[in-house]
Protein backbone atom coordinates (compact mmCIF):
# COMPACT_ATOMS: atom_id res chain seq x y z
CA UNK A 1 0.00 0.00 0.00
CA UNK A 2 2.89 2.33 0.83
CA UNK A 3 4.52 1.66 -2.53
CA UNK A 4 1.28 2.35 -4.36
CA UNK A 5 0.98 5.68 -2.57
CA UNK A 6 4.61 6.48 -3.38
CA UNK A 7 4.07 5.70 -7.05
CA UNK A 8 0.92 7.83 -7.13
CA UNK A 9 2.78 10.74 -5.51
CA UNK A 10 5.63 10.48 -8.01
CA UNK A 11 3.15 10.24 -10.89
CA UNK A 12 1.26 13.30 -9.65
CA UNK A 13 4.33 15.49 -9.24
CA UNK A 14 5.63 14.30 -12.62
CA UNK A 15 2.31 15.23 -14.21
CA UNK A 16 2.49 18.69 -12.59
CA UNK A 17 6.01 19.17 -13.96
CA UNK A 18 4.97 18.13 -17.46
CA UNK A 19 1.90 20.39 -17.29
CA UNK A 20 4.08 23.33 -16.26
CA UNK A 21 6.46 22.59 -19.13
CA UNK A 22 3.52 22.31 -21.53
CA UNK A 23 2.23 25.73 -20.47
CA UNK A 24 5.69 27.20 -21.01
CA UNK A 25 5.80 25.62 -24.49
CA UNK A 26 2.29 26.76 -25.45
CA UNK A 27 2.71 30.38 -24.38
CA UNK A 28 4.90 31.39 -27.38
CA UNK A 29 2.56 29.50 -29.69
CA UNK A 30 -0.48 31.37 -28.35
CA UNK A 31 1.29 34.73 -28.55
CA UNK A 32 2.10 34.05 -32.21
CA UNK A 33 -1.55 33.18 -32.82
CA UNK A 34 -2.66 36.48 -31.27
CA UNK A 35 -0.15 38.37 -33.40
CA UNK A 36 -1.45 36.64 -36.51
CA UNK A 37 -5.02 37.43 -35.51
CA UNK A 38 -4.13 41.10 -35.12
CA UNK A 39 -2.54 41.04 -38.55
CA UNK A 40 -5.73 39.55 -40.01
CA UNK A 41 -7.77 42.18 -38.14
CA UNK A 42 -5.63 44.91 -39.66
CA UNK A 43 -6.15 43.51 -43.15
CA UNK A 44 -9.90 43.16 -42.64
CA UNK A 45 -10.23 46.70 -41.30
CA UNK A 46 -7.90 48.45 -43.73
CA UNK A 47 -8.54 46.67 -47.00
CA UNK A 48 -11.94 45.02 -46.68
CA UNK A 49 -13.21 47.81 -44.42
CA UNK A 50 -15.46 45.38 -42.61
CA UNK A 51 -17.25 46.41 -39.41
CA UNK A 52 -15.73 44.93 -36.25
CA UNK A 53 -18.37 42.23 -35.91
CA UNK A 54 -17.74 40.92 -39.41
CA UNK A 55 -13.99 41.24 -38.99
CA UNK A 56 -14.20 39.11 -35.84
CA UNK A 57 -16.20 36.52 -37.77
CA UNK A 58 -13.56 36.44 -40.51
CA UNK A 59 -10.76 36.09 -37.95
CA UNK A 60 -12.66 33.32 -36.19
CA UNK A 61 -12.63 31.29 -39.40
CA UNK A 62 -8.88 31.72 -39.92
CA UNK A 63 -7.45 31.12 -36.46
CA UNK A 64 -6.93 27.95 -34.39
CA UNK A 65 -8.06 27.29 -30.84
CA UNK A 66 -7.90 29.14 -28.36
CA UNK A 67 -7.81 32.36 -30.40
CA UNK A 68 -10.71 31.04 -32.45
CA UNK A 69 -12.83 30.82 -29.28
CA UNK A 70 -11.93 34.39 -28.30
CA UNK A 71 -13.06 35.90 -31.60
CA UNK A 72 -16.09 33.62 -31.73
CA UNK A 73 -17.19 34.88 -28.34
CA UNK A 74 -16.60 38.49 -29.39
CA UNK A 75 -18.64 37.96 -32.54
CA UNK A 76 -21.53 36.29 -30.72
CA UNK A 77 -21.61 38.75 -27.83
CA UNK A 78 -21.60 41.76 -30.14
CA UNK A 79 -24.64 40.35 -31.93
CA UNK A 80 -26.52 39.23 -28.83
CA UNK A 81 -25.76 41.84 -26.23
CA UNK A 82 -26.20 45.57 -26.30
CA UNK A 83 -23.41 46.10 -23.79
CA UNK A 84 -20.56 48.49 -24.20
CA UNK A 85 -17.84 47.05 -26.45
CA UNK A 86 -15.24 47.46 -23.72
CA UNK A 87 -17.23 45.17 -21.43
CA UNK A 88 -17.67 42.57 -24.17
CA UNK A 89 -13.93 42.76 -24.93
CA UNK A 90 -12.98 42.40 -21.24
CA UNK A 91 -15.31 39.43 -20.70
CA UNK A 92 -14.05 37.67 -23.82
CA UNK A 93 -10.46 38.38 -22.82
CA UNK A 94 -11.05 36.88 -19.37
CA UNK A 95 -12.33 33.71 -21.01
CA UNK A 96 -9.32 33.63 -23.34
CA UNK A 97 -7.00 33.87 -20.36
CA UNK A 98 -8.74 30.86 -18.77
CA UNK A 99 -8.37 28.62 -21.83
CA UNK A 100 -4.96 29.75 -23.10
CA UNK A 101 -1.43 29.90 -21.76
CA UNK A 102 -1.14 33.66 -22.18
CA UNK A 103 0.30 35.58 -19.25
CA UNK A 104 -0.77 38.71 -17.43
CA UNK A 105 1.45 40.90 -19.63
CA UNK A 106 -0.32 39.69 -22.76
CA UNK A 107 -3.65 40.28 -21.06
CA UNK A 108 -2.66 43.86 -20.26
CA UNK A 109 -1.51 44.47 -23.85
CA UNK A 110 -4.76 43.10 -25.25
CA UNK A 111 -6.84 45.00 -22.69
CA UNK A 112 -5.21 48.29 -23.68
CA UNK A 113 -5.65 47.43 -27.33
CA UNK A 114 -9.33 46.66 -26.77
CA UNK A 115 -9.82 50.10 -25.21
CA UNK A 116 -8.76 51.73 -28.48
CA UNK A 117 -10.42 49.32 -30.91
CA UNK A 118 -13.05 51.05 -33.00
CA UNK A 119 -12.39 54.46 -31.47
CA UNK A 120 -10.18 55.97 -34.17
CA UNK A 121 -9.90 56.38 -37.92
CA UNK A 122 -8.21 53.72 -40.06
CA UNK A 123 -4.70 55.19 -39.87
CA UNK A 124 -4.77 55.61 -36.09
CA UNK A 125 -6.27 52.14 -35.71
CA UNK A 126 -3.48 50.71 -37.84
CA UNK A 127 -0.93 52.37 -35.54
CA UNK A 128 -2.61 50.85 -32.46
CA UNK A 129 -2.55 47.40 -34.08
CA UNK A 130 1.13 47.84 -34.92
CA UNK A 131 1.85 48.95 -31.34
CA UNK A 132 0.04 45.93 -29.87
CA UNK A 133 1.89 43.59 -32.24
CA UNK A 134 5.25 45.09 -31.32
CA UNK A 135 4.50 44.67 -27.60
CA UNK A 136 3.45 41.08 -28.26
CA UNK A 137 6.70 40.51 -30.17
CA UNK A 138 8.63 41.57 -27.07
CA UNK A 139 6.55 39.19 -24.94
CA UNK A 140 7.13 36.42 -27.49
CA UNK A 141 10.88 36.80 -27.08
CA UNK A 142 10.49 36.64 -23.29
CA UNK A 143 8.25 33.57 -23.54
CA UNK A 144 10.76 31.79 -25.78
CA UNK A 145 13.55 32.61 -23.34
CA UNK A 146 11.51 31.30 -20.41
CA UNK A 147 10.75 28.07 -22.22
CA UNK A 148 14.40 27.55 -23.10
CA UNK A 149 15.44 28.20 -19.49
CA UNK A 150 12.70 26.38 -17.61
CA UNK A 151 11.01 23.93 -20.00
CA UNK A 152 13.17 20.89 -19.44
CA UNK A 153 13.81 21.85 -15.84
CA UNK A 154 10.07 21.79 -15.08
CA UNK A 155 9.77 18.18 -16.23
CA UNK A 156 12.79 17.09 -14.24
CA UNK A 157 11.72 19.05 -11.21
CA UNK A 158 8.35 17.30 -11.14
CA UNK A 159 9.95 13.87 -11.05
CA UNK A 160 12.65 14.87 -8.57
CA UNK A 161 10.19 16.56 -6.20
CA UNK A 162 8.10 13.40 -6.16
CA UNK A 163 11.13 11.25 -5.42
CA UNK A 164 12.28 13.64 -2.71
CA UNK A 165 8.90 13.66 -0.96
CA UNK A 166 8.67 9.87 -1.17
CA UNK A 167 12.15 9.51 0.33
CA UNK A 168 11.23 11.90 3.13
CA UNK A 169 8.05 9.99 3.93
CA UNK A 170 9.67 6.55 3.88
Amino acid sequence: MVWLGALMLIATTTWVGFEWSSRLANRPKHIRQVKNALQILEAEMMYSQLPLQEAFHAIKKQTPFPIHAFFDRLYKNMHQESKDFKIVWANSLDELMDISCLGKNEKEILMQFGQTLGQHDFNQQQKHIYLARSHLERELENANDQYEKYGRMAKSLGVLCGLFIVLLLL
